[in-house]
């Protein structure tokens, strides 16, 4: 049994550092920005608590239940432990640090959650939504990705944990992949004002087509998070649109790509007033680099879109495939 410990009206910003809460119910309580550090938590009730912003470092939830908490911009760093956390929201929190072992994550949102050197091991993590978190130095073995009553199978990535549980639960995930490989095609560009115009316009033609495309704005300096983007997005495409025009960024990407991805075939683009950049020397020698369309104009492109790049863009493909 909790005891009935309870926070009916807390005052903003409560100040509870080291508070003994064992086995304390409070479900519910609302508790946005307390100072919690270094509390004891062990086998409390905290079930659908709001604790959004609080500072829970080096607390010590052994045994707790948040189930349904929510964690918003929560700081747990070197927290403690072993806790029912199915459906917490941890969106911006830091649980870096934190000692999670054995805890039950199952359903949790883990959005730009900072999870850097934190102890994952033997989590539960089935149904977990996990985006853009940090898990440098973090210890990842055998993470649970199956629910209570299936087989248990362990992955030490959580990152990965979703799309391995898709696999082995999804008999259309063949076809999805096989799907995407055979209609993505990867449009690279200048992402200015006028320049986002004809990129828009040829994702509408592709679509129109069955493809699925996928856009990359080069507007931001380049960055290796940018290369390998583009890398990762390269190897999944049927094969790749490179509007030259203005786009000295597109050009040091395909330098970083081109040459490791022989089987991804790349179209040119460019402008027909403007001189093929002197840079391109390098990519063009390439053979599955095709020789640069130019176009007049947006309507231009557009019509000539299949017979001068869809079409010796597939015939490559299927030519480079042959040769595997």
């Amino acid at each position: 049994m909790w005891n009935q410990w309870r926070i009916e009206n807390p005052e903003e910003s409560p100040d509870l550092s080291e508070a003994d809460l064992y086995k304390a119910n409070l479900y519910g309580v609302d508790l946005i920005g307390a100072d919690l550090r270094k509390g004891y938590f062990s086998e409390a009730n905290l079930t659908t608590a709001n604790l959004s912003g609080a500072d829970l470092r080096k607390a010590n939830f052994f045994g707790a239940s948040l189930s349904g908490a929510t964690l918003f911009d929560a700081d747990l760093r070197e927290s403690d432990r072993e806790a029912d956390l199915t459906d917490t929201n941890f969106s911006g929190a830091s649980l870096a640090g934190a000692d999670l072992g054995g805890a039950d994550l199952r359903r949790a949102t883990l959005v730009s959650t900072d999870l850097e050197g934190a102890n994952l091991t033997a989590c539960r993590v089935y149904g977990i939504s996990a985006w853009d978190i940090e898990l440098e130095g973090a210890s990842q073995s055998n993470l649970l990705i199956t629910d209570w009553d299936q087989s248990p199978i362990q992955v030490d990535n959580l990152e990965v944990a979703q799309f391995i549980y898709l696999l082995l639960s999804n008999v259309k995930i063949r076809s999805v992949i096989d799907t995407i490989t055979s209609k993505m095609v990867l449009i690279l560009g200048r992402f200015t004002p006028d320049r986002k115009v004809i990129l828009d316009a040829i994702r509408d033609e592709l679509r129109k087509r069955n493809y699925l495309p996928v856009l990359f704005d080069f507007e931001k300096p380049s960055s290796q998070t940018t290369v390998e983007t583009i890398s990762t997005l390269a190897h999944m495409a049927r094969f790749v649109i490179a509007d030259l025009t203005d786009a000295k960024s597109v050009l040091q990407e395909l330098q970083a790509v081109v040459p490791l991805s022989p089987s991804v075939v790349v179209q040119p683009l460019l402008l027909a007033a403007q001189e093929e950049p002197g840079m391109f020397d390098f990519i063009r020698k390439f053979p599955w680099v095709l020789d640069t369309h130019r176009y007049a104009d947006q309507a231009t492109l557009l019509a000539e879109l299949k017979e001068e790049v869809i079409d010796p863009a597939e015939a490559k493909s299927k030519e480079l495939a042959q040769k595997k």
